[in-house]
């Protein structure tokens, strides 16, 4: 495993600075593309979820149809069932034939009633089918067209700033590696615990960055000194003198220009 190199605290504070300089620019880039790409992911599940549902009622309409062409084969044959009894009964020797003819002409009429009923109330379950089919084909399209136009949205984003945001990795990951596991530690710490991610600040007209809390004197002059690793009591944050951020914040002005 690769030891690292040990630093004065300066170098430590510098490294520590110019990590954060770095990856507070990431949080730039990835705050552009913000909630573009998990919306882009919500679409592609509900054009997914669409098709699905949409594909569901196209095979409920065509079980509907087959159903319909059933019952229309039975009732034909309940028609022929009613002239073969009616024909029977021409030739019936006795009342008990006759009757026993008859109800079976009726009970076939019956089903053929029943049939009908049915195959009404499956042409008027088509119409709602298709009626829901072409909403849902007029949503889905309207999705498909916004997840596009959303998609086109986030590739020039990516486009414009991929490669930025690459480099931009592997310099906060060189700067990581200079940096003592125990004081990165503190930093990602830190830096996940405020809503900014701005875990090493420097001192501004007395007190921390974006601090209302003002920073002894003594403890300004110790910053300062750049001898010893010290944080804000009120945030936690790690600090740094103003000429040292300003120097700092200059190199990595020098360092982005190059992209």
């Amino acid at each position: 495993m690769a030891t690292t190199k040990e630093l004065n605290v300066e170098d430590k504070l510098r490294a520590i600075y110019d990590l954060q300089i770095i990856d507070s620019r990431i949080d730039e880039i990835r705050n552009v593309r913000g909630e573009l790409p998990l919306e882009v992911e919500d679409l592609e599940d509900e054009v997914t979820g669409l098709s699905t549902r949409l594909d569901k009622l196209k095979s409920d309409l065509v079980s509907i149809e087959e159903q319909i062409k059933t019952k229309k084969s039975a009732i034909e044959e309940h028609q022929t069932a009613i002239k073969k009894y009616t024909a029977q009964q021409k030739d019936v020797r006795n009342n008990r034939e006759f009757n026993s003819l008859t109800k079976e002409v009726e009970f076939q009429e019956l089903e053929i009633q029943l049939a009908e009923k049915q195959i009404k109330e499956l042409k008027a379950s088509i119409e709602h089918k298709k009626e829901v089919i072409a909403n849902s084909k007029e949503k889905l399209d309207q999705k498909t067209s916004h997840l596009k136009h959303k998609k086109a949205e986030l590739s020039d984003i990516m486009a414009e700033t991929q490669k930025e945001e690459n480099f931009l990795m592997e310099k906060s990951a060189e700067f990581e590696a200079q940096i003592e596991e125990r004081l990165l530690a503190a930093y990602k710490r830190i830096r996940s615990s405020v809503r900014n991610g701005l875990a090493v600040v420097s001192i501004e007209r007395g007190a921390s960055a974006g601090s209302f809390f003002t920073i002894p004197p003594q403890t300004q002059v110790e910053i300062a000194a750049r001898k010893k690793i010290i944080t804000d009591e009120h945030s936690g944050r790690i600090l740094v003198d103003a000429a040292l951020a300003e120097e700092e914040r200059e190199k990595m002005q020098a360092l982005f220009a190059n992209l």
